[in-house]
């Protein structure tokens, strides 16, 4: 199992939007994410920034993103939450959400 923690930053005055767009994802954007082996997903919410964090069960995260990418559920989903957000400055060229480095972990 891989543990993947992600920032992104929401933009103020779409805060309400994205957190009562939260209230209730579709059905078919949470079963994709689980057919791509993806558990325990989690976003938090610290000022303007979200953390993201969720567990990776599977062999193949890049062709599992991919999958996701690709599904037409989650593409009209992203069309609603992406407009909510906006990379931090520390994210990569090209990165939406910044992936971060596990510094600790207690099992």
């Amino acid at each position: 199992m891989r543990r993947i923690a992600q920032v992104i930053r929401v933009k103020p005055e779409k805060l309400a939007e994205y957190v009562e767009l939260h209230r209730a994802v579709p059905e078919a954007v949470l079963d994709r994410l689980r057919r791509s082996n993806i558990a325990n997903y989690s976003i938090h919410l610290l000022g303007e920034q979200l953390f993201s964090y969720f567990e990776y069960h599977g062999e193949a995260l890049e062709a599992d993103l991919a999958a996701i990418a690709a599904d037409e559920a989650t593409q009209a989903w992203w069309r609603l939450t992406d407009p909510c957000q906006e990379p931090v400055p520390e994210a990569r060229p090209g990165e939406w959400w910044a992936s971060m480095d596990q510094v600790f972990l207690m099992e």
